[in-house]
């Protein structure tokens, strides 16, 4: 099968090779890879930036796929159905995280486009516990980016419990999801993007934010809470500058830049700073549910299986606004075998 694996050496880029096509262990499907949104995280992979993956690594990690193939084991699952795997791919199920149904905290924990190779290929396979039936109502590129874009935006926004003002820094594929579920809530949201970003912020106002502005701009009114998006630390005490007594500052990115010091006035009040750590089965489930029901409408920009770097150059230079998507479709057939490696 054809696979884009980062091998540490390319910082920044993946390159395409052969490899052979894995086969599901129990507990295991394997999934004929239909689309794969392109997630800030495998910048974040392939920047260098997270310093733990396998290498080398096929990223990838809001995949939607069919089933084709089934491990011991697996009972719940069947070859023909559509799933969706996510971020977090692995849990050890026994300790005190677990346990509590907290598996996003487990020490043990592996992810997929990191630990686990992901989708960024024809092929993979994932652990059948972390594999969640897509809703009908979503095409296979639509689908893509609920998978952690989604998941961990919805993660982020509940931790802003009663908020009724939110603020949101880096409107990218997360934040154009949040702000119609908080919409639909009736809640008010605020769009914050980079300086001067006009595109950004007509878009965020058309999916339903009440004002949209620049980073560094007041909004109308204080805030109830915010969600920082943007992996840039200096946004922490501009959120913590703009939300009310008793507000919370959500950092829902996996990577931050440092954070600069602040004058404790900034957290004052009883101001809450918390972060977000990857999901739970039960956020995938309740997420992808809610999104149906809203509906949730993605915006997405397909791009070629073997065009993968040029989706991850336009996310890092902030070209669209919405989600990118890779779609396998017909790629190993038409990659140019020159630029493939061999395994």
């Amino acid at each position: 099968m054809l696979a884009l694996r980062y091998n540490g050496g390319n910082v920044g880029t993946v390159k395409a090779y052969d490899i052979a096509r894995p086969d599901p262990a129990p507990g295991q499907v394997l999934l004929q890879v239909r689309a794969c949104g392109v997630c800030r995280t495998d910048l974040h992979v392939v920047d260098g930036d997270l310093t733990e993956p396998k290498l080398p690594i096929v990223p990838g990690h809001e995949v939607v796929g069919e089933v084709v193939a089934v491990g011991k084991g697996v009972v719940d699952l069947e070859v023909g159905q559509r799933l969706g795997v996510p971020w977090l791919g692995y849990s050890c199920g026994e300790c005190k995280f677990c346990a509590t149904d907290r598996e996003n905290l487990c020490l043990a924990a592996r992810y997929t486009g990191y630990q686990l190779d992901g989708g960024y290929a024809e092929y993979t396979v994932a652990d059948a516990r972390y594999c969640f039936p897509i809703p009908d109502t979503y095409g296979d590129r639509e689908a893509a980016p609920l998978l952690c874009a989604g998941l961990i935006g919805h993660r982020a926004y509940r931790m802003t419990e009663r908020a009724e003002r939110i603020g949101l820094y880096g409107f990218g594929a997360a934040a154009h999801i949040v702000t119609q579920v908080a919409a639909w809530q009736g809640r008010s949201v605020y769009a914050f993007t980079r300086p001067g970003d006009g595109e950004a912020q007509h878009f965020a106002r058309n999916l339903g934010a009440c004002w949209a502005g620049d980073s560094d701009q007041p909004p109308p009114q204080p805030l109830d809470a915010a969600i920082l998006f943007a992996p840039v630390g200096a946004l922490l005490p501009e959120a913590l500058s703009r939300v009310d007594r008793g507000g919370i500052v959500v950092c829902a990115g996996i990577h931050m830049s440092e954070i600069p010091a602040f004058d404790y006035d900034l957290l004052w009040h009883e101001r809450v700073v918390r972060s977000v750590a990857n999901l739970t089965r039960r956020d995938g489930l309740e997420f992808l549910e809610l999104a149906a029901k809203v509906p949730v409408h993605t915006t997405t920009h397909p791009y070629p299986l073997e065009r993968a770097n040029e989706a991850l150059d336009d996310l890092r230079s902030g070209r669209f606004s919405g989600a990118a998507v890779l779609m396998p479709g017909n790629a190993h057939e038409s990659a140019n075998p020159s630029n493939r490696g061999e395994t």
